[in-house]
């Protein structure tokens, strides 16, 4: 298996204020991390999060502050119309070549809810994402564009393009979602599991004809010895992460903040770091993102779930960018 060749760090705009973000993006940035990845969230997952910054417009400043690579993960369908995506996606491609990705999913009922639609069905979801693709895809390429469907397009025009459409990829955790992501992403990214769980996530993709890069966003919580160490990065992952660790579809269908808190109060730090690693050392960051690689990632961007991200960074980018 080669080894991984990107390693960045993931921001969460639930957790980040959109200036915060902004000033830990640059710092990354001036510490040699070449590659970012974001959120797309209209709300935490937690009281306790406590933000909800726009990606969108915060994307364009990341962008024109730092020379990092920049992704984001978004879901067209509910809450952004496809063209709206399309456009977005375009702006930011072509003010910045080269350096911007988008990871398309299905979403999640608590950032979707709010339009007061109905909230789909898994199936009706993924229907409808493939649907966004298509009309994603064709604007990007120039064309006007109708459509009728599960999303309606009337007369779409994008007309400030990129030289090249970005790659868009498929935001996916399963292997059912991954194995249909191969039928038209340009990569995959997904998350942390299990190593088991992990390859046959990547398998699948890469088994059903998916090419690009697999990138997976790996959670943890990092507190240098000094800070408290392990025993001070179980409770910060307890208390910042333990509405982020349900299996599907309980993640996706949960309609509210208030719902994610109740479900999680009765987990343990301990519950808590089996989806996220609690560690006070930097050869376990390394011999992790090792252990991503030997499952067949291509990247693996680093989110330590802390909201002050400053000790990670630095000691982050002395351990492995080397």
């Amino acid at each position: 298996m080669p080894p991984v060749t990107r390693v960045g760090i993931h921001l969460s705009h639930e957790q980040l204020s959109p200036r915060a973000a902004l000033e830990v993006a640059q710092r990354a940035d001036a510490l040699g991390f070449r590659d970012a990845m974001c959120s797309d969230h209209l709300v935490p997952w937690s009281e306790r999060q406590g933000e909800s910054g726009f990606a969108w417009a915060w994307l364009g400043a990341a962008l024109a502050t730092t020379s990092m690579r920049l992704g984001v993960v978004t879901a067209p369908g509910q809450r952004y119309h496809p063209v709206v995506t399309a456009q977005a996606v375009a702006t930011l491609e072509q003010m910045n070549p080269g350096r911007f990705w988008a990871a398309l999913g299905s979403g999640e009922a608590m950032n979707e809810h709010v339009t007061g639609d109905a909230w789909p069905a898994k199936a009706e979801r993924t229907a409808r994402l493939g649907e966004c693709v298509d009309v994603v895809r064709r604007l990007l390429d120039g064309e006007e564009v109708s459509h009728q469907g599960r999303v309606v397009v009337d007369r779409a025009r994008v007309w400030s393009l990129p030289a090249e459409p970005p790659p868009l990829v498929s935001a996916a955790v399963t292997e059912a979602t991954a194995a249909w992501a191969a039928t038209w992403a340009d990569g995959l990214a997904t998350i942390s599991q299990p190593p088991e769980k992990l390859r046959g996530v990547v398998d699948a993709y890469r088994d059903a004809g998916g090419r690009g890069d697999v990138v997976v966003q790996a959670q943890l919580a990092y507190v240098r010895p000094a800070d408290g160490g392990r025993e001070a990065a179980l409770d910060l992952a307890h208390d910042q992460w333990r509405t982020n660790v349900f299996e599907p579809p309980l993640c996706w269908d949960l309609p509210t903040t208030e719902h994610y808190d109740l479900a999680a109060d009765h987990l343990t730090p301990e519950h808590v770091a089996e989806s996220v690693l609690c560690t006070d050392s930097t050869d376990e960051l390394a011999e992790s993102i090792a252990a991503f690689s030997e499952v067949g990632a291509d990247s693996v961007y680093l989110h330590h779930v802390g909201k002050d991200q400053y000790a990670f960074l630095e000691d982050a980018a002395a351990a492995l960018l080397p």
